[in-house]
């Protein structure tokens, strides 16, 4: 058993789980999205793994998707963008980065996150798509994790005996 494994022990999240979650997710995505141009917007390094998989299933699933573009200096006017987090907590970065897109001419702005950490939340923010609800106050393994540790893990771990909401 490796450290990373017997400090986190606990799978709350396995690969087959992520994996259709995040299908299913994209399948929506690319109904919501049918014909239009999606300027797809990674917010941290944390969700570089995410963002992929979704970004893959979203051109998958809808074979009329024009385009998906990323650019950290994105010009958004009267543009489609679609935020994508690994985890929302406080809500503070995410409400903050919606409004200044939609300040910068944004014709949309929706936000997909894969863990959503509502009890955390100090701002009014409901994802529009999200994964799973989250109760576990450090997780890593998909893209997640310390700098260095766990964030190569294609499952989800934590600490706790539980931390995921059904």
């Amino acid at each position: 058993m490796s450290a990373i494994q017997s400090e986190y022990p606990r799978i709350l999240l396995t690969t087959e789980q992520i994996k259709k979650r995040v299908q299913e997710m994209a399948r929506r995505i690319s109904s919501d999205f049918k014909g239009k141009t999606v300027h797809v917007v990674g917010v941290m390094e944390n969700g570089f793994i995410f963002m992929a998989d979704l970004v893959r299933e979203s051109k998958e699933a809808n074979s009329t998707t024009t385009e998906i573009f990323f650019s950290p200096e994105l010009n958004v006017q009267g543009q489609d963008v679609l935020l994508v987090e690994a985890l929302v907590q406080s809500g503070l970065t995410s409400e903050f980065l919606i409004r200044n897109l939609v300040g910068r001419g944004a014709a949309s702005v929706k936000l997909a996150v894969l863990l959503d950490k509502q009890s955390a939340r100090r701002v009014s923010l409901q994802p529009d798509y999200f994964g799973f609800l989250m109760n576990e106050s450090f997780v890593v393994g998909y893209g997640l994790g310390e700098r260095h540790l766990g964030r190569n893990l294609p499952y989800i771990a934590g600490r706790a005996e539980s931390g995921v909401i059904p």
